[in-house]
């Protein structure tokens, strides 16, 4: 399957020497001039979709921690799900705020100064004690490469950055049972097929323990609060640092998680 994958890839390669834009720089049209939608897109044709969906698809179920694989998945079968998103954006004054101003969120864009100082319990102070509890960086996000549109670039783009904050707001750890909770909570609130696969097939490699207390604690409850809160692509996260992150998850009427997850 990696070699179907790669020869899926191989016309597309003359395009990947492109520089990459650094993280602070918004998603924007490269020039008028140019077949480039954006820094770093990469034009496909129909069936390179295809071949790049099913590859990546294969080998993101057998390895969850292929973010390569899990960014390309979601890049090549969200197009119906990421116009939705938009959307609902559009429609939404932060949302619109934030698809008008296009924020990022890397290393180069936070104050982690200024994140330090706020008052426990924040939203940001939270952020930053998440990542470094759990030993993420927000850089780690793959760039949009395969979306054939410049504004829903941007959408997935923002989606992949405010993952960890769903993390923050769930009060989930990065293993594999948080990260699955946190999927079928962004399965329920996005509808991207890429959510989808993750919280049906993630649970494959739980243990019979983890996976009875998944099935009848953790699911409903990832469900219900997913389809309780609003959409979480219309928080401008960057002006609530300050936000105190028990208001914000009683503003967007998440709960407390019924059982605590561990980092093990």
């Amino acid at each position: 399957m990696t070699t179907g994958l790669w020869r899926a890839l191989r016309p597309l390669r003359p395009l990947q020497c492109i520089p990459g834009p650094l993280a602070d720089v918004p998603l924007r049209a490269a020039s008028h001039g140019t077949a480039l939608l954006y820094p770093e897109h990469i034009r496909t044709s129909p069936l390179q979709q295809a071949l790049l969906a099913a590859g990546s698809a294969s080998m993101a179920l057998y390895d969850p921690y292929r973010h390569d694989m899990v960014a390309v998945l979601g890049e090549t079968t969200g197009h119906r799900a990421l116009k939705v998103l938009r959307d609902q954006m559009k429609r939404d004054p932060e949302g619109s705020q934030i698809l008008q101003q296009r924020p990022r969120i890397s290393l180069s864009t936070l104050n982690l100064g200024k994140l330090q100082n706020l008052p426990e319990g924040s939203l940001g102070r939270e952020y930053l004690r998440f990542l470094d509890v759990n030993r993420v960086s927000p850089d780690t996000r793959a760039p949009t490469r395969f979306v054939d549109d410049e504004e829903l670039a941007y959408v997935i783009q923002r989606y992949r950055e405010v993952h960890d904050m769903l993390h923050t707001l769930l009060g989930m750890p990065t293993n594999i049972l948080g990260e699955i909770v946190v999927k079928w909570f962004e399965a329920v609130q996005t509808g991207l097929p890429m959510c989808i696969l993750g919280a049906l097939f993630g649970p494959i490699r739980l243990s019979v323990q983890h996976l009875e207390v998944l099935v009848t604690e953790l699911i409903p409850w990832a469900i219900q609060n997913g389809r309780r809160a609003p959409c979480v692509l219309n928080l401008y996260y960057e002006q609530r640092w300050a936000q105190s992150l028990r208001a914000l998850r009683e503003e967007l009427g998440i709960t407390d998680p019924p059982i605590h997850v561990g980092r093990a």
